[in-house]
């Protein structure tokens, strides 16, 4: 049997070093482990007007704040309910295909649904949605409580919903307040931030959905009600409610409200978009007019449905392996820690290489860790790959984040974010609806990450430029040296560019001369 306990210690060990490596302590101590203390070039440029870079610090500091109450409140739901789904459905005797059907029916939901509420936040604004977002999630929680087929069937539908709005409306919002407040040389830090966030938030809610979950009984709520249940494996969807309750509420009264594009390029354009569809049809023709865009949606939806399919296999693969018991908590705890070493590692990476390059290495050692999951003989090497997948996970929602801050147009944002999860849903849907083995399944997703490497290197080949959020080897706190004024709009590289023109990532001309 796997040494559990050591892999965790071990696990943890590598997220404390890579934790410190990423953070402004680094800096101070860093001459106790050899390196020089002595500023590089780009240190020096942005020391040398320190009131300018303490005031850009302080103005992302708040604008994370203000992001991370709200994201953190949400993800934080998210991760309540999912361990309980299937218990729930299960607890209240449902057989396996009828809780296959309202799987199904929550992918579906949000693969049809999901791609047009993109487009409608794009132009009615990221705020309102979020809020939105609350509501629709909080109805579906509420709707936990009913042993009731349809009732469950319409929980799941809008729970479809509110997941395509969180995987996009979110970070549209966050790229467009860094673009507006003048600090998109640090988006790569904040989204390594909010990664380091969510799995600590995934540990948190692990921990309080199972003492809430074990605190009663499920069970009617009176002798007299057969489809109104309490307690039980309904606690932590109440819980869930709550938090929801406050992220909109927070929404409401902390974020400012901001859109795909001005106002008056909204008045211009009004002409163009007189039906609720037109901004889904629009962004699914920029997507597949644009090599870049198209091969970053592909990308991203090949990654994350071995991510999905990863989720769904990886309990009956270590169970083929493992003789006795397995500490399923510690295990889940193990694979958070190493997501949050993935995201400091890439805070650390992103100083020394283009991010688009960093997404090679991704792509090239996730397709090695689904190979080993494969192969692996034994529980322990299954474990070291699944812990070096979950590190590169980590690492991923950060490089891809900024990369499709990049190439991804602001008008269309959230509207293709959304676009981006039709390939998934079919992925997450085929896994579902068929009875691959778990070896089977991780030679598939082998396969989809062999082709996420090359299309990966296909991207970066074509496009023009580089883009990277820094190119030095300082700490991000150090940030970038901001953009001017007319080169602070976001832009698409598959718009028609000159060679002069920079999206607000690129760093200046020390950064382009580097490679």
């Amino acid at each position: 049997m796997a040494p559990f306990t050591a892999i965790f210690c071990g696990a943890l060990l590598l997220n404390i070093v890579a934790t410190f490596r990423s953070s402004s302590y680094w800096n101070k101590y860093k001459h106790l482990f050899g390196y020089s203390a002595a500023a590089n070039g780009s240190e020096q440029a942005l020391l040398g007007d320190e009131k300018s870079s303490a005031e850009m610090k302080l103005k992302h500091s708040k604008l994370l704040t203000k992001y991370l109450v709200v994201y953190l409140l949400a993800v934080f739901s998210d991760w309540l309910q999912g361990p309980y789904v299937y218990a729930l459905y299960d607890a209240y005797g449902y057989s396996q295909h009828d809780i296959a059907v309202l799987f199904v029916a929550g992918f579906g939901s949000s693969m049809i649904f999901g791609t047009f509420m993109g487009g409608l936040a794009d132009s009615c604004g990221r705020k309102k949605f979020t809020i939105f977002f609350a509501v629709v999630y909080a109805l579906s929680c509420i709707t936990k409580h009913f042993k009731d087929f349809g009732v469950l069937m319409l929980g799941r539908l809008l729970g479809g919903i509110a997941t395509s709005l969180l995987f996009s409306v979110f970070d549209s919002w966050l790229i467009r307040s860094h673009s507006e407040a003048g600090v998109s040389s640090m988006l790569s830090k904040s989204f390594a931030t909010a990664q380091y966030g969510n799995s600590i938030i995934a540990i948190l809610a692990g921990l309080t959905a199972n003492k809430a979950a074990s605190l009663t009984e499920l069970k009617a709520w009176d002798n007299n009600s057969e489809i109104l249940y309490q307690g039980g494996y309904l606690y932590p969807f109440d819980l869930a409610l709550l938090a929801l309750v406050i992220c909109g509420l927070l929404a409401f009264f902390v974020w400012e409200e901001n859109f795909g594009e001005d106002k008056s390029q909204d008045e211009e354009d009004d002409e163009k978009r007189k039906r609720w569809y037109d901004s889904f049809v629009n962004a699914y023709f920029t997507t597949i007019n644009s090599k870049e865009v198209l091969y970053t949606g592909l990308i991203g939806s090949l990654f994350e449905g071995s991510m999905y399919i990863f989720v769904f296999m990886w309990t009956p693969a270590m169970k083929e392996k493992t003789v006795g018991d397995i500490p399923f908590g510690l295990v889940f705890a193990t694979f958070m820690v190493c997501c949050m070493a993935g995201s400091s590692i890439f805070s650390v990476v992103i100083g020394m290489m283009k991010n688009e390059k960093i997404g090679v290495y991704t792509f090239a050692i996730a397709t090695g860790t689904f190979l080993l999951m494969a192969l692996a003989p034994n529980d322990t090497l299954a474990m070291i790959a699944f812990l070096m997948f979950e590190t590169v996970v980590g690492c991923y929602f950060p490089m891809m984040g900024t990369m499709k801050s990049v190439i991804v147009p602001e008008s269309k944002r959230a509207a293709i974010y959304n676009l981006y999860r039709i390939p998934l849903n079919f992925i997450v849907l085929f896994s579902l609806l068929t009875d691959l083995t778990p070896k089977q399944s991780f030679f598939l997703c082998t396969g989809m990450l062999a082709v996420a490497t090359y299309l990966q290197t296909k991207l970066v080949q074509h496009q023009k430029t580089f883009y990277s959020t820094v190119n030095n080897n300082d700490d991000l706190e150090f940030g970038n040296v901001s953009p001017k004024p007319d080169e602070s709009s976001h832009r698409s590289p598959s718009q028609e560019t000159s060679d002069n023109e920079k999206s607000p990532l690129v760093v200046a001309d020390a950064d382009s001369k580097a490679d």
